[in-house]
């Protein structure tokens, strides 16, 4: 069965985004390019939240194609195109796109099945920010790991990612990297005990 992994990047004290959804805080250079797509490579199935996916879906299939592309809008576009989707969104039922898998409802059994149907060809099936998302699947207990980006900043307010947890959650510390630019990569699983 293919496992769920939240994608995030996260500030020092726990936030995904500012209060108004601002990414302007998140580092970005080539080295984390580099590292990030050689994990996505070894998949074909990403995840996102509706706000999310449109972002998505406004820069990823033409990325490749401007003059001034670096490598990795070359590569992450490439990827994206024959990457499965699925989008978790009440407001997109009914709308068919190639690729595309839209879950309304019932969100438990819908995850499940996904999960079971990418069991042989993708180990992990990575949940790309989308907070809103990454809440409703935390409550029904759908994300096997995280992926985490903590970048060298303090926010003090903003949209966290661990939100109405009910009980505690105990993780598996898999492995660290230190980037140059200060941000550190910290891989858990969630760990049920088996």
């Amino acid at each position: 069965m293919s496992k769920i992994i939240s994608f995030m990047h996260v500030s020092l004290d726990g936030f995904v985004a500012g209060p108004n959804g601002e990414l302007n805080w998140v580092t970005l250079n080539e080295e984390i390019f580099n590292h990030v797509e050689k994990r996505i490579s070894l998949g074909n199935a990403a995840l996102y939240g509706r706000v999310t996916y449109e972002m998505m879906e406004s820069y990823w299939p033409t990325a490749a194609d401007k003059p001034n592309a670096s490598s990795h809008d070359i590569n992450h576009s490439k990827w994206y195109k024959t990457a499965h989707k699925i989008v978790l969104s009440k407001t997109m039922e009914g709308i068919n796109k190639p690729n595309t898998t839209i879950i309304s409802d019932p969100l438990a059994g819908s995850i499940r099945s996904i999960k079971q149907s990418h069991r042989e060809d993708t180990p992990e099936i990575l949940l790309f920010g989308s907070p809103t998302a990454t809440h409703s699947l935390m409550q029904e207990d759908l994300i096997d790991g995280y992926w985490l980006f903590v970048n060298p900043v303090i926010l003090g307010q903003g949209i966290p990612l661990f939100a109405n947890i009910q009980e505690k959650t105990k993780l598996k510390l898999l492995n660290t990297h230190a980037f140059d630019c200060g941000v550190m990569e910290l891989n858990y699983w969630v760990d049920r005990g088996l």
